[in-house]
């Protein structure tokens, strides 16, 4: 006996019954560009930081609206405490940066013989910035960093997170409304896999299903990552290097997500093929029992340490851990998303950061049971001024964890 919706459709059945549900969303427009930038320039006021390094990637886009790939050349923008702020790249790369430019600014541009950190200096020098401290967008790769040390001898350089972070990890409302919509459509994949699970079937088979249907829901790149494990491999947080075919009885993990308009979504659901033992009924609402505490924990002005802690607490009722030991959970509790998969701020052990509204996290407290299986579920929530509020509906039971009998 399968559980509620797992089974029963053909991968082109359950294609058919899925929609675009992008129709209605915009991305981040020019006034929100701005605003971003206005609140970089106040935080650097207050930091004593005169000028801002943006290398290409996340934060280049987040900023400017500017898409453009992080390679061993300098490509980048400059943004002072307060004026315009100043992309730098390739000269020969001019008309394809300002025709992805977003926010107008001045192009500076740098010949294939000439020292791209030797132009920045002189930019700081000309714009008069060199009275404060240079930050250095933390994703820069070291060369780079480097070479503007060496170009600037005398400027304190500073870890640029302490802007970067500071005004990524606050969402909008329009930031909260994409990342929501992608959670929506991802949580559609999910129950359109569980439908098209049968004996035999690889996990590579559902990872080009999952893929095929985030297409077919709106995300034009399909999945922007995705994990499927049988049985076993359940065990392995980020999966194993080979495919598994589905058996009878098999838990089954998987874990995906897409992108929307710049943003992620990063949803696990855990269940049986099948007869689950006593066991894993048992961790399965331990798991479950741990995500509620974690979320009850978030409240506005909690440390992020002290959410994981309460998944940790719930836990160890179950004689799981402690700690990171196994059985147990073997690491943070959740992980800030947005436009990156990964962001700030962490839930994580003995982490001070407070919890503020316009926070977004993820809740996966995963129980490994090593050498037998593993159970993750994961949800995101985001804080506002009355506490967390979930993206998704957590799963419901072993035996209808889509809440399709409700």
């Amino acid at each position: 006996m399968l559980p509620k919706g797992i089974g029963g459709k053909t991968p082109e059945q359950a294609l058919a019954d899925l929609h675009n549900m992008t129709l209605t969303c915009n991305p981040i427009g020019t006034p929100e560009y701005l605003s971003r930038i206005a609140a970089a320039q106040n935080r650097m006021r207050e930091l004593g930081i005169s000028a801002l390094y943006v290398n290409a990637g996340t934060n280049l886009s987040y900023f400017t609206g500017l898409d453009w790939y992080a390679s061993e050349r300098l490509v980048g923008a400059i943004l002072p405490e307060k004026g315009d702020i100043q992309y730098i790249a390739p000269a020969f790369e001019r008309g394809s940066i300002e025709e992805k430019m977003v926010i107008p600014g001045v192009f500076h541009g740098w010949q294939e013989h000439e020292s791209p950190y030797a132009l920045c200096a002189q930019l700081v020098k000309t714009l008069n910035l060199g009275h404060g401290k240079l930050a250095i967008d933390e994703s820069t790769a070291f060369f780079i960093a480097n070479g503007l040390q060496r170009a600037l001898p005398t400027m304190p350089i500073v870890d640029g997170s302490v802007v970067t972070a500071h005004c990524r990890m606050h969402k909008s409302e329009h930031e909260l409304a994409l990342i929501q919509r992608a959670m929506d459509m991802t949580l559609t994949v999910h129950k359109a896999a569980a439908s098209i699970l049968r004996e035999g079937m690889s996990t590579t088979e559902v990872e080009a299903f999952i893929h095929e249907a985030h297409k077919k829901v709106g995300a034009s790149s399909g999945s922007y990552f995705c994990i499927v494990l049988f049985g076993g491999a359940t065990a392995f947080p980020h999966g194993v290097k080979n495919a598994q075919v589905l058996k009878p009885n098999d838990l089954v993990l998987i874990d995906t997500g897409c992108r929307l308009h710049g943003y992620l979504s990063d949803i696990t659901r855990t269940y049986c093929f099948g007869r689950a033992t006593e066991k894993q009924k048992i961790l399965w609402q331990a798991e479950k029992n741990a995500q509620l505490a974690a979320f009850h924990a978030a409240t506005l002005g909690a440390s992020c340490g002290s959410v994981d802690a309460a998944a940790r607490s719930e836990l160890a009722k179950y004689d799981l851990g402690p700690e990171y030991d196994l059985p147990g959970l073997p690491h943070r509790t959740g992980h800030g998303i947005g436009m990156d998969i990964h962001e700030w701020p962490y839930l994580v052990k003995d982490n001070p950061h407070q919890l503020a509204a316009g926070m977004c996290f993820s809740n996966e407290p995963m129980i490994v049971v090593p050498g037998e299986f593993g159970i993750r579920l994961e949800d995101h929530f985001y804080m506002t001024e009355s506490g967390p509020v979930w993206f998704t509906r957590p799963a419901h039971s072993l035996d209808d964890p889509f809440h399709l009998q409700q």
